[in-house]
């Protein structure tokens, strides 16, 4: 099981938000060193979300991004604001891995089929769901009363083998992951996941290791880190 430390970038800074939109706290002026930071402690890959991004729907933090693409030796994925097949182009070019697909995703389908059928496993899709609902534009509405398991699902059946799931209301809070909802979609979608949101705890992590066996692949950290809740390599022991 892969443990992603997450890069949140907002106006140039790394920062955490709870639930995506509350309680900004900036960790960093410096994301290219926090970034090397990472890898140093002994990261393997790299979650990059563009806030500015999100909101606006168009990614504002690429330079940054580039910079850290060219500077560290592990892949990186990016999402936040990538509404265009021209925009995933731009951030492969960039040097990024792979490409994290939200709003769009969901909300224009003849897009979501066009940008796997071009990049194949350089694109992903975040499942960002509160209470079993997809949410969008920087998890501040939900679409559709869409649930994030049929969404799952219709990945799925495109073609895609991994997603990233996303609990918008455990995210940022240090409260747990949502355990019973990653294992509804593990057995629901047969899919790997890659968990993210509300990791708290070295506990939290061998909880997330015991559904290794059912799909879970890696999972992403942010805040548990920069809170000093425990170490990259204290995480890396039980991955």
């Amino acid at each position: 099981m892969l443990i992603i430390p997450a890069i949140d970038l907002k106006d140039g800074c790394v920062v955490r938000f709870v639930q995506g939109r509350s309680n900004k706290k900036v960790y960093s002026k410096d994301p290219l060193k926090v970034a090397k930071h990472w890898v140093a402690q002994g990261a393997k890959f790299l979650h990059i979300v563009d806030l500015d991004g999100a909101f606006s729907g168009k990614p504002k933090n690429l330079g940054v991004v580039k910079e850290i693409a060219k500077q560290i030796k592990v892949p990186v994925e990016f999402g936040g604001g990538i509404r265009d097949i021209e925009a995933i182009e731009d951030v492969l070019k960039a040097g990024v891995a792979r490409v994290v697909l939200g709003t769009q995703a969901v909300e224009d389908k003849e897009f979501l089929i066009k940008a796997f059928k071009k990049f194949k496993n350089k694109v992903i899709v975040g499942v960002d769901a509160a209470n079993g609902q997809i949410m969008v534009r920087g998890w501040k509405t939900g679409y559709k009363n869409t649930e994030a398991a049929n969404f799952s699902l219709y990945l799925k059946k495109l073609g895609f083998r991994e997603l990233i799931y996303t609990d918008t209301l455990k995210d940022g809070t240090l409260t747990g992951p949502n355990i019973k909802e990653l294992k509804k979609l593990l057995k629901l979608t047969g899919l790997k996941i890659i968990a993210s949101g509300g990791v708290s705890s070295l506990e939290d992590l061998h909880r997330l290791k015991g559904l290794e066996k059912d799909g879970v692949s890696a999972v992403i950290v942010g805040k548990a880190l920069y809170e000093g809740k425990f170490t990259l390599p204290q995480a890396l022991k039980l991955s």
